[in-house]
Parts: C-alpha cells; structure tokens; sequence
C-alpha cells in the first residue's frame, strides 16, 4: 500500500502582542471624556469575566468608591433566565460589582441584535446618569460591535414579498439601486446576495418610513482583550466543560426541556406556584452549543460520551471564531489592547 504523502500541521496564528494595562491611566481617560466606554473582550474561556470584575474593583479603589464600576454584559445566550451553567454565566464572580443584561429574557424566546442594542443603549445611559463607570464585558462580537459602533440598527422588519421580487434581479441591479437609495463607502453591504439583498430591504424601508434610531451610544470605546494561547485556551474549555457537566448541565437542560426549572415556574393569583411551559427540544437546539449536543443527548440522539467529545470540538472551533472576529475588528482600524491574564 502506498503511503500517503506527509502533510505538514498548518501553523497557528501569531498572537497579537501583550501589553501591561494602566488602569489609572484609563480612569483618567474616562474622567476627561477622551473615551466613555470600556469594553473587555476576548474567546470563551480566556478569562475575561475575572478580568473585567477585577478592573471594576481597581477602579473603584482608585476613585474610593464601592459602586463606581459597573458591568455590562455582551454576551448573546446569558440573557436568557434558567440558561445558567450551559452559559457560564458564573454570577457569583461579581460579588459586589453590579451587572446588566443577564436574565432579561425568557428562555425559548428568540432575543435578536436590535434588542440587545436597545437594551445596552438603556443600561449605558442609566450608568453615566448616575454618575458611574460602564464596563461592557463580552465575547459576542456581534453584540460588542452593536454596542460600540457609535451607530444605531434600525429594527426592519422582514418583506418576503420584496424579497421575492429582488432575488429575480441581478447583483448588478440590485447594487445600483441600492446605490440609489444611500451612500455605498464600502462592500460590505454586499459582500454576499443575502447580505445584499437584506441592506436594500432596509433602505427602502426606511425610504418609505420613519425610522427610530436611538440616540445615546458610545462614541470612543476603549477595548481590552483577554490573551491566552490556543492549547490554554482549550485546555481550559475542556476542564471547565466537565465541570459544568459534573454541575449539572444536563438536569438544568433537562428542566428546561420538561418544564420543570425554576426559572420556568408562574404564581396563581393567590400566591401559588405553579410549573411552568416545556421548551420543545428544537427551541434549545437553535441556541447551539452546550444546548445543541446536551439536547441531543437528552432525547437519545447521541451517547454522553458522543455529547461530551462534539460538545468540546465545537466549543474549542467557538473559541477559534470569535479570535477571527476580533482580529477582524482590528483590521476595521479598532485598536485592542491585548494582555495577558
């Protein structure tokens, strides 16, 4: 039998450089309104919560104030209540540090970007009217650029009857009216059909209507990156998967599944409590991840040992992903302050 030919194990990608973070000199920043957001990013399992909780606390300390900090989540799965290990939500990190945008939603309900970007919009106005220090904290990239990009989404909703319309015309026609109805600075409107076809859907519908745009979004955000290498990176993602596991993942899957958790539970109008809907499997399954392959397991699709090593490949090519957003995000011209952890 001939062998096959040796293929050589492509190369990771270079880390960006560490830097050594001055807390004092970004509180001075802040103060003088040269920014007016810090957000801390970084993959899953990069240490980032710890991180962010820890710079409240130094900032604090500095300003000799027990509740000058507070945290802002950007992540797109803890807003969901009874979703809690399967998330890592880790609450009882925060101790004292006040945090928004956790448990705001039902869990079965689908929360999209225009949502979040309401709600970030109220919950970083609500911190500076009160004379506080927003701290975003995050590994949504999605949901950070939604928060920090100093522009509002407009909440379009969808036309299957243009959209119908527009896919008999060619990409050429579709750009040129696209082209009609607003400025085109980049391609990235139309960088695929979809994407194309979605950007023309929301400039004739704002043509046509009145747009509510919010108004109070940071404008100069400074971004901190939590670094960590590969082979750490999923070395901790194994050893935390099986400890949320040995949690108790599966049984809080398993209650929103049957309608037994907690967070699922109603009260009668004397008081009474009472069990709450099921989720349908499917429902669990659409938010990935641990409650994709978890799911699977519960309804027999895949043994626990199956579950636990297609649960850890995808969290490990997770991880990879959201590292490719954010160097994406450095190649936009966002400056990311990376440090070790």
């Amino acid at each position: 039998m001939a062998k096959k030919p040796f293929t050589p194990i492509p190369p990771m990608a270079e880390l960006p450089p560490a830097e050594e973070i001055n807390v004092r000199e970004i509180l001075d920043k802040y103060l003088a309104g040269e920014i007016d957001l810090i957000c801390v990013l970084g993959p899953t399992a990069s240490g980032k919560t710890r991180y962010a909780v820890n710079l409240a606390r130094q900032i604090n300390q500095i300003l000799n104030d027990s509740a000058g900090a507070e945290i802002i989540s950007a992540d797109s799965r803890q807003v969901y209540r009874g979703m809690d290990i399967g998330t890592g939500k880790d609450l009882n990190e925060y101790e004292e540090i006040p945090y928004h945008l956790m448990d705001i939603v039902d869990a079965g309900t689908k929360y999209n970007i225009f949502e979040y970007q309401r709600d970030f919009e109220k919950a970083y106005k609500d911190i500076v009217d009160r004379g506080g220090i927003p701290i975003l904290c995050g590994g949504s990239g999605l949901y950070i650029e939604a928060a920090t990009c100093g522009y509002s989404l407009p909440e379009v909703p969808a036309n299957p009857e243009l959209r119908a319309e527009l896919e008999q015309k060619s990409d050429e026609e579709l750009i040129a009216r696209l082209a009609s109805l607003k400025p085109l600075h980049n391609n990235t409107d139309y960088d695929t059909r979809k994407r194309l076809i979605r950007a023309l859907e929301i400039a004739i519908y704002e043509a046509e209507h009145p747009v509510q745009r919010t108004a109070f979004l940071p404008k100069n955000t400074y971004y901190i990156g939590t670094l960590v290498t590969r082979d750490v990176r999923n070395a901790k993602i194994d050893k935390r998967l099986d400890a949320r596991l040995e949690e108790g993942m599966i049984e809080e899957i398993k209650g929103l599944i049957d309608g037994t958790h907690p967070a699922l539970s109603t009260k009668d109008e004397a008081g009474n409590i009472l069990p709450g809907n099921p989720i349908p499997a499917e429902d669990l399954i659409y938010y990935g991840l641990e409650y994709k392959f978890v799911t699977l397991h519960i309804i027999g699709e895949l043994t626990r040992d199956e579950m636990r090593t297609q649960l850890a490949t995808a969290i490990h090519q997770f991880a990879k992903r959201q590292m490719t957003w954010f160097r994406g995000m450095e190649r936009k011209g966002i400056t990311i302050h990376w440090t070790n952890v």
